[in-house]
């Protein structure tokens, strides 16, 4: 599966195979990813990040994990956790939910 992020129109490739994690060694932009679907609910484990790709102050421990879930045909709630010992005494979450526009996007 790819993302495309409209910030710098990014890519981040996510495998679904069963398929291990790179090396700790082996740091990426985006992280390492790995999907996989729980029912309805595509969830998104992310390692490995680069320390040049800081994120609000974390360091080599963070982890995140995402999980997308359609709960209409419009809507999509997404979910993210962030854990980074290093960083934070502990994990936190923040829930989004994401209308579809029927308006054209404009950039």
């Amino acid at each position: 599966m790819v993302l495309l992020m409209e910030m710098a129109h990014d890519a981040r490739i996510i495998p679904l195979a069963d398929r291990p994690a790179l090396d700790d060694d082996i740091r990426l932009w985006h992280g390492d990813s790995r999907g996989r679907w729980e029912g309805e609910t595509l969830v998104v484990e992310t390692a490995n990040y680069s320390p040049k790709s800081s994120f609000m102050g974390a360091q080599d421990n963070l982890h995140v994990e995402e999980r997308f879930t359609r709960v209409s045909p419009d809507t999509l709630r997404y979910e993210v956790k962030v854990n980074d010992p290093s960083t934070w005494t502990e994990p936190w979450t923040a829930v989004l939910f994401l209308s579809r526009s029927g308006d054209a996007l404009y950039e």
